[in-house]
């Protein structure tokens, strides 16, 4: 497979990395990183997980625009809501692993169209293809 890369960003992580600073290299978002409580750290900062929900949500939505445009589905209404929570924990092989669970409300749309534009949102979302066969990702319509 190849890409052919049309956009490239940066950012950067110091200090301790899950406890230090993270921002982006144009200066645009800084951001106090801490580990959560449930991890051992304080929680008194920002997480890598909190910031890739907050990429996959918003790629994920993205996507399924365009796949319902691209691919004429239907309509994505304005409304519609893509929450990507993320977990982190311990893998049982050893090492850390992170699960997805990407809820989607499309409200006024029907469920087997919405459903329909969800996958092909999977299919197209850049976070999707990163993920595949790396890591489970649940995915529910409500």
């Amino acid at each position: 497979m190849t890409v052919d890369t049309k956009y490239w960003t940066d950012a950067y992580a110091t200090g301790g990395g899950r406890n230090g600073l993270a921002g982006l290299g144009d200066g645009a978002l800084t951001a106090t990183m801490a580990s959560p409580v449930e991890l051992g750290g304080s929680g008194k900062g920002r997480n890598p997980e909190e910031f890739f929900a907050l990429g996959y949500a918003a790629c994920f939505l993205g996507a399924m625009r365009f796949a319902a445009q691209n691919e004429k589905l239907g309509e994505v209404p304005d409304d519609t809501k893509v929450t990507a929570h993320v977990g982190v924990g311990p893998r049982s092989d050893g090492g850390f692993g992170i699960q997805v669970k990407l809820e989607v409300a499309m409200p006024g749309v029907e469920a087997a169209i919405a459903q329909t534009i969800v996958d092909r949102g999977h299919f197209i979302c850049p976070y999707s293809n990163a993920t595949k066969g790396n890591i489970d990702i649940e995915t529910t319509l409500v």
